[in-house]
């Protein structure tokens, strides 16, 4: 029996709305401090995907592994069924895949970019008009499948060597990355000798006077994950937030939380370190459920850790995509600088630094007028 086009669209956002149950359970389950360094150590190792994405892989795989479908409760690499073979791997029979959201990208042309309402889609094959800038945008998303290595049978996966840290070893180069990172932001780095130096607090990031703190009387991990804390809030705050006074506890959350993914990302063993009161900030963000928080919070530090980790140079664990595998071919020839994408692989690393490009601008976040102070 032929299908209609209505039962295509019907059967599609059926899946949809699956999809969205299923991500809003995964994400009302990170009610806790603990719950959500799990959630954010897991996204740094999958952080070429959305952070929601992120979650649906990490709920569908745990239900595999309960199942007894997949040997290990973390998935390694997720790809889709045809990436996989191009690999010269197979999904085994009766492995079921992982739904996620992918973005559904269109060539978008316009004379005026910066007029949101001037952007126009171009058809399959269409040219820009003379003077129009071409960019690729997501304009919509559909239910699509990947599946994890361990259910799949074939080549060798190769995997590139972890980065492994003694106990109370900083990552080689990235203390330096971090710190370039903070200097290009227009801010210096000042190292102190104690705590007593800046309020008590391990780091402080002074907007006023345009310095970032790290007290010196501590492990070299300790101080890099707190320069990593302080480069978050450089990133993601500062004192033009208004209505974020209020709630400072999300900017510590968020700035943390940065810090926790960019340890995970170099093998750094952060649990000794957990997210403070993480139940409490979301519940008192007055007209705002939870869960919306949590989501949109995922979100900004999925965003503001993964800036930072493409622009360093010290060794990093994979971030979910199988080695060797290209999962944009059809960007190559647009130019970087054009292009708009929401679900990439992180790009390779460049010969040379490149600057920190503006961020888009976070909800309102936790800061005090002249100063943050670290954890």
């Amino acid at each position: 029996m032929v299908r209609t086009r209505e039962q295509d669209q019907a059967a599609r956002e059926a899946k949809l709305d699956e999809l969205h149950e299923r991500l809003t359970g995964a994400v009302e389950q990170l009610v806790s401090g603990d719950d959500w360094r799990r959630a954010l150590t897991f996204a740094a190792r999958f952080r070429a995907r959305s952070f929601s994405n992120t979650l649906l892989i990490w709920a569908q795989h745990g239900a595999g592994y309960d199942a007894g479908r997949v040997p290990e409760p973390v998935p390694s690499h997720v790809a889709g069924y045809r990436q996989w073979q191009g690999l010269g791997r197979q999904v085994q029979k009766g492995q079921p895949g992982y739904m996620i959201f992918p973005p559904v990208t269109g060539r978008f042309a316009s004379s005026n970019p910066t007029d949101a309402e001037s952007w126009r889609r171009l058809g399959k094959g269409e040219k820009p008009r003379p003077g129009e800038v071409v960019r690729s945008k997501m304009f919509a998303v559909r239910p699509a499948y990947v599946w994890d290595a361990s259910q799949t049978t074939g080549d060798p996966i190769p995997e590139p060597p972890a980065p492994k840290l003694l106990e109370g070893e900083a990552p080689a180069g990235l203390w330096d990355g971090l710190a370039a990172l903070v200097e290009e932001r227009g801010f210096a780095v000042l190292r102190v000798p104690h705590e007593g130096m800046i309020h008590g607090a391990n780091g402080m990031t002074d907007y006023t006077a345009k310095t970032v703190a790290v007290r010196e009387n501590m492990d070299p991990a300790a101080q890099v994950k707190t320069l990593a804390h302080e480069l978050g809030h450089v990133l993601m705050h500062g004192p033009d937030a208004e209505d974020a006074r209020q709630h400072r506890g999300i900017g510590e959350v968020e700035a943390e939380s940065v810090a926790l993914m960019i340890g995970a990302a170099h093998d750094m063993d952060t649990s000794g370190y957990t997210i403070p009161y993480v139940s409490t900030w979301a519940a008192r963000v007055h007209g705002k459920e939870p869960v919306e928080i949590v989501k949109a919070t995922g979100e900004r530090v999925r965003k503001t850790a993964s800036t930072i980790l493409d622009q360093l140079h010290s060794a990093q664990i994979s971030d979910g995509t199988p080695p060797g595998l290209d999962r944009e071919p059809s960007h190559r020839g647009q130019p970087a600088r054009e292009q708009v994408t929401h679900e990439r692989s992180a790009p390779a690393r460049p010969v040379t630094r490149r600057r920190v490009e503006p961020l888009p601008k976070p909800e309102p976040a936790a800061v005090s007028p002249g100063s943050v102070r670290g954890l």
